[in-house]
């Protein structure tokens, strides 16, 4: 019979390496519809539609989510990758969950304009479902750091 605490860092591993092939699908999926946007001209906005329109309008603003969206989540999850496979060392675990906060406000400045286009009340506005993945993802992401940390301290003590 296999010890638990062996079994859980595959299942790690195999989690964060599907979030790999999740992340660029929620970059590219709709996170919200609209009748009307104004900001961005769109009827549907992912992540990338979003950041091209913003380098066109607010380079500081697109400079942000660019590096809360797409760099962030890639390097912890990058990160978490070469941990698991013994090619990280166990001290830059404390620094890769810090880059998953990071990325945690990405989903904030999203909500955050959702929230201000539905309070004008010009046009309408509909969660899509890339948001729900997107924010799938970066929760995922949270939680493989904190089981990971979770097994590490299990091997150490026994």
């Amino acid at each position: 019979m296999t010890d638990p605490r062996r079994a859980a860092p595959r299942v790690l591993v195999i989690a964060n390496l599907c979030l790999l092939a999740l992340y660029p699908v929620a970059w590219f999926a709709p996170l919200v519809r609209a009748g009307l946007l104004p900001l961005f001209g769109l009827d549907e906005i992912s992540v990338i539609t979003g950041l091209q329109s913003l380098w066109q309008t607010d380079i500081f603003l697109a400079l942000m989510v660019t590096v809360f969206a797409l760099v962030a989540p890639c390097l912890k999850t990058l990160g978490l990758a070469l941990l698991h496979f013994g090619l990280l060392d166990r001290r830059l675990e404390g620094p890769l969950w810090h880059l998953g906060r990071l990325a945690m406000a990405d989903i904030f400045l999203i909500a955050l304009f959702i929230t201000v286009t539905k309070g004008i009340g010009i046009g309408r506005v509909e969660v899509a479902w890339g948001l729900y993945l997107f924010s799938f993802c970066i929760l995922a992401s949270l939680w493989i750091s904190w089981k990971t940390a979770q097994s590490a301290k299990n091997q150490t003590i026994a």
